[in-house]
């Protein structure tokens, strides 16, 4: 029957590893791990100023898990591959953000890693996988963030991921730094 889901055919994130993570779907039990991380402060501080509530990282979680049927991409859960724990998450969105000039037509990706994670290039490593993912996925394109002037840590993953400060706007009344990646067509320059 046409413009039926039929459960269980909806896409999922593929499963992506590299020699430290593994990226994959998220599930239900991933809600505390990412609870911690959205209302630790070394995390909301540059990202919206205040903690998530549990409610708010369920609904997060429930976005997670509907952009794959609905877009055809999303975001994956980062799992430490030696031990098994939920690391962070990063992936590609549409947001649909009030942004000017606006992102529209633009996949946009974001990543949030546990701070005990930080400074380990695990950001790094999993951005390249995705990436590599999202240039086989969409072909041609222009990839963007946004990322806080306050939060150097997360520019320097974005430029080792060979995004470059796009422009400077406003987003939920604060200053925010687009960044952008152009992957043109084979053989292009």
């Amino acid at each position: 029957m046409r413009g039926v889901l039929v459960l269980g055919s909806a896409p999922s994130a593929p499963l992506l590893e590299t020699p430290r993570l593994r990226l994959r779907q998220h599930r239900i039990d991933d809600l505390e791990a990412l609870h911690a991380i959205w209302s630790d402060p070394a995390v909301y501080r540059c990202i919206g100023g205040k903690p998530a509530t549990r409610q708010d990282v369920w609904f997060r979680l429930l976005r997670y898990g509907g952009m794959w049927p609905m877009l055809g991409y999303g975001y994956w859960a980062i799992e430490d591959k030696a031990t098994g724990w939920f690391i962070g998450d990063l992936g590609y969105a549409d947001f649909q953000r009030d942004i000017e000039p606006a992102l529209d037509g633009m996949p946009e990706l974001g990543w949030v890693m546990a701070p005990a994670f930080h400074g380990r290039g695990y950001a790094s490593e999993a951005l390249a996988a995705v990436t590599a993912w999202g240039d086989a996925h969409f072909g041609p394109h222009r990839d963007v963030c946004i990322i806080s002037p306050d939060n150097p840590a997360s520019i320097r993953v974005a430029e080792k991921g060979g995004f470059r400060h796009w422009y400077d706007t406003m987003f939920n009344d604060a200053p925010i730094g687009v960044f952008a990646r152009d992957v043109p067509a084979p053989g292009a320059r």
